[in-house]
């Protein structure tokens, strides 16, 4: 699988963490893991450790994210931009092999499937200003 279809599979797995945590949260990601038809071992494994490093930081993302927005804070986002965000987030500030703008990329592209008609902007404006 491509990177970008690597990212889509967790920006789909962390939208869950909105609906399960702890113990519940794992064992969702090991069963969408371990389902993902197209991916080998290795592509599983970077999936579930990814998805991990991000909701062990959703703290310090989410404060990021509010203290670099204005009006829009964490609990008033759109669930979907919020998962966005936070995939992107972590890329920027704790994924060395993600270049900033391939990040920042890849988000507004998420966005454009699977948010509103405002959502790339949104996004592109919140992830630019955590750029900077």
């Amino acid at each position: 699988m491509k990177r970008s279809e690597l990212r889509e599979q967790i920006f789909k797995i962390l939208f869950g963490i909105e609906f399960c945590t702890g113990a519940d949260f794992t064992e969702q990601v090991k069963s969408y893991a371990e389902e993902m038809e197209d991916a080998d071992a290795a592509e599983r494994e970077y999936v579930r450790t990814k998805v991990q490093k991000i909701a062990d930081r959703i703290e310090a993302i989410d404060e990021l994210l509010n203290t670099h927005t204005k009006g829009w804070k964490t609990s008033r986002m759109n669930k979907v931009d919020l998962t966005i965000l936070r995939l992107a987030v972590y890329e920027m500030k704790w994924d060395d092999t993600v270049p900033t703008g391939v990040a920042i990329n890849e988000a507004v592209e998420l966005a454009k499937k699977y948010s509103s008609e405002e959502g790339p902007a949104f996004v592109n404006g919140v992830l630019a200003k955590l750029a900077d």
